[in-house]
């Protein structure tokens, strides 16, 4: 077991008593409630007092059309376009999103930023076309100590998984992972670190830790947090991606193909497939985004694995800087493909919140 003891990747009886569907949000949700109702205790004077939330107001401008070129156009590979949206807000630290996961309906979420901070919420929807956000907040992320984890030089908070009311944070550029349980606190939660591979630790600088899973039950390698890097390469220049935890620890790869870099990841809710989401920019090449999907049942110690691209756009499209991929399915029993778009605060890139019809 890969994991210290101190911080068990999986609670085996949390594991035992929840659905597929019940792994996520609506554990978050309830907590939320709860910390509301029944705020943390006053720490005594030689601790810390965590900072509060703070409620923030985000402006959503719809996009009418994903394609430029013919916006009559709705189909793009195995994706139809449904509704996206341009967040902007006057709240300072908005910004950075570079990893987003939803509850089951679609509707509450969490993001977080790549300076460490929360952003937690709901969407709104008029049928099935999202219209904006509420009750939205942000907060730091806490290490052990009570401080932001900025304070400790962790930044680059790339990517999220959730397990329960836990949730699992990659941070890029150190290469580590955190965990917090939003069941005690909410995002006043303290992170605890996580035990790796030591493989984790020596990613290259900027192309580490991108994309965080948590498999859930009933599925191949149910209980393995799947953590994948940006482009850390193996001796075949392909992609190293790690099973932590779980039945079966160990490595493997993501075969890297026209000169793609993983941005996110996670799994269909129906067939457990692996999606990966994807981008690439170079002067030659130009800027494109991918997802391609990968069988579950194809991961294991020691494999290269690849899957066939069902998305693919370019500047011919409404695109940006995307680093966030989750997927549900609606009261229909669509299922949904969500992205959401890092900015890197810069005036001249958009946060984007896209969603698509996933055509099996």
């Amino acid at each position: 077991m890969v994991l210290s003891a101190m911080v068990p990747l999986i609670d085996r009886r949390r594991l035992l008593s929840l659905t597929a569907t019940g792994l996520v949000l609506p554990h978050l949700t309830a907590a939320r409630a709860q910390f509301a109702t029944h705020p943390r205790t006053q720490p005594p004077p030689d601790e810390l007092t965590p900072p509060a939330p703070v409620s923030i107001t985000v402006n959503a401008r719809p996009i009418s059309s994903f394609d430029l070129r013919d916006r009559s156009r709705t189909r793009f590979g195995a994706l139809a376009f449904r509704s996206g949206l341009v967040l902007t807000s006057s709240f300072p630290g908005f910004g950075g999103l570079s990893s987003l996961r939803l509850d089951p309906s679609g509707r509450q979420f969490i993001s977080a930023s790549d300076k460490g901070t929360w952003f937690t919420g709901r969407i709104v929807y008029e049928s099935k076309k999202m219209t904006g956000l509420a009750d939205v907040e942000a907060a730091p992320m806490l290490g052990r100590d009570g401080r932001p984890i900025t304070a400790h030089g962790r930044f680059d908070t790339e990517s999220i998984a959730l397990d329960g009311s836990f949730v699992y944070v990659g941070i890029e550029r150190v290469n580590r992972i955190m965990r917090f349980d939003f069941g005690k606190d909410f995002t006043r939660a303290r992170g605890e670190d996580v035990e790796a591979p030591p493989a984790v630790r020596r990613l290259p600088f900027n192309r580490g830790l991108e994309a965080l899973v948590v498999v859930p039950p009933g599925r191949p390698l149910s209980g393995t947090l799947i953590a994948i890097s940006e482009r850390g390469l193996d001796a075949g220049r392909n992609v190293m991606a790690f099973l932590i935890g779980g039945p079966s620890p160990g490595q493997f790869a993501i075969r890297r193909t026209d000169n793609f870099d993983i941005s996110d990841a996670c799994l269909l809710p129906t067939t457990g497939d692996l999606l990966i989401l994807e981008r690439k920019f170079s002067l030659t090449g130009g800027i494109g985004v991918r997802i391609r999907r990968i069988a579950m049942t194809a991961i294991e110690p020691g494999a290269l694995v690849d899957g066939p691209s069902i998305f693919g756009a370019d500047l011919g499209q409404e695109i940006d800087n995307f680093e966030g991929l989750d997927a549900f399915v609606d009261d229909n029993g669509d299922i949904v493909v969500t992205l959401v778009s890092d900015d890197n605060f810069l005036l001249i890139q958009r946060t984007l919140l896209l969603q698509f019809t996933l055509a099996e």
